[in-house]
């Protein structure tokens, strides 16, 4: 859960440049934005006008299925601060970051750089020697239970801050903290993003419609170790580019996870995922650059990042090496998103469809653990 964002993009930050400059002078009246839509399976153009009140784009939509574009709600409310979050019993094993976040909540503080250091780490990696490993399983073991049985409340009709409050009950009845919840200040327990939503979509009271694509990304920290992982959920009957765009993020996890073993480069991972689009047709599908994958174990996000988009990044797997694989494919060629005004929810510029899918994996001396799928018995 929680993919690394990178960086914003230049036109993230221009589509909220207006409505930010409001905010931080104080007007209430938001920045008209007058939006051209066509479609068309090319590469988009953005003609602005750059004067302070008025932004003015073309976008070209590359998705030309049947779904329901998700906008922020008017009027927009800024940050977090007042979404509801869940109580956690004390009796549970908090991250290390939580109380920072508390703490900064309780002084009135933004807690968005709220983070984690890695400096008492080391290299991260996993010990195969004691106890490590096994903490390590159960985990993954429980984040794959937890999105199993999250998978039981996805239908039309459900609202995805129902999903959320399932996910919170299932992950505390297993005395486990769910690790989304308090992350820099992240307000849910789990994150679902749906259509257009890249990654960190909040869970609210929108009812999922039939025809909606959905990911649900949840991570658990149970017994000193995180265990995170994801899925994109058909809701209904969807049409069949939305098919097509779950079953190639899912081609594309898995040829990923092939290109994992002792002594691989990390950018092979990059590699795998890049032949897999282009196999199903160029121009077709498009990789988010802005989301990478990240070490997991001990800490949520930590070292080695693991890109999706093709790069000539240094780097070797080794054993002991225990990351996510998280690609967010969307369709057609524009790669870009732009963050909502609660700071966290990422949409494609375009509008087109994403899909994402997530494993953890472990390096091995001798080949590759996926810790979040299901053993062989």
């Amino acid at each position: 859960m929680h993919t690394f964002l990178r960086l914003s993009s230049n036109a993230s930050k221009h589509l909220c440049k207006q409505a930010c400059y409001s905010r931080l002078h104080g007007y209430t009246k938001h920045a008209r934005r007058n939006i051209s839509v066509s479609t068309a399976l090319t590469p988009p153009e953005l003609n602005r006008n750059e004067s302070e009140d008025d932004v003015t784009e073309h976008v070209i939509i590359q998705d030309p299925g049947l779904y329901e574009m998700i906008l922020p709600e008017e009027p927009y409310k800024w940050g977090v601060s007042h979404i509801h979050r869940k109580e956690v019993p004390a009796y549970i094993r908090y991250p290390p970051y939580v109380k920072q976040t508390l703490e900064c909540m309780r002084l009135g503080k933004d807690p968005s750089n709220v983070g984690e250091s890695y400096d008492d780490d080391g290299d991260g990696r996993i010990e195969f020697q004691g106890r490590e490993v096994f903490h390590l399983r159960n985990a993954a073991r429980l984040a794959r239970a937890t999105l199993d049985y999250a998978a039981g409340f996805i239908k039309p009709g459900a609202t995805t801050s129902s999903i959320n409050a399932a996910v919170h009950q299932y992950i505390i009845s297993h005395k486990a903290y769910p690790s989304p919840l308090h992350y820099s200040g992240f307000p849910k327990s789990c994150c679902t993003s749906v259509n257009n939503i890249v990654a960190h979509g909040i869970p609210d009271s929108r009812r999922l419609q039939d025809g909606d694509i959905v990911n649900v990304d949840v991570t658990v920290y149970l017994d000193g170790y995180h265990g995170d992982t994801s899925r994109t959920f058909l809701v209904g009957n969807v049409d069949d580019i939305g098919k097509s765009l779950v079953a190639v993020t899912n081609e594309a996890l898995d040829a990923a996870i092939q290109a994992c073993g002792p002594g691989q480069p990390f950018k092979g991972i990059a590699r795998a995922i890049h032949n897999i689009l282009q196999s199903h047709g160029s121009g077709q599908w498009c990789v988010s650059p802005q989301f990478t994958g990240h070490g997991i174990g001990r800490m949520f996000h930590r070292p080695p990042w693991i890109l999706h988009d093709l790069n000539e990044e240094p780097g070797e797997m080794l054993p002991g090496h225990c990351f996510t694989i998280e690609p967010c494919i969307i369709k057609g060629t524009d790669p870009r998103t732009w963050i909502f005004p609660d700071g966290w929810t990422a949409s494609t510029v375009s509008g087109a469809r994403s899909a994402q899918a997530e494993e953890m994996i472990l390096i091995t001396e001798h080949g590759v653990d996926v810790l979040t799928r299901e053993r062989p018995s």
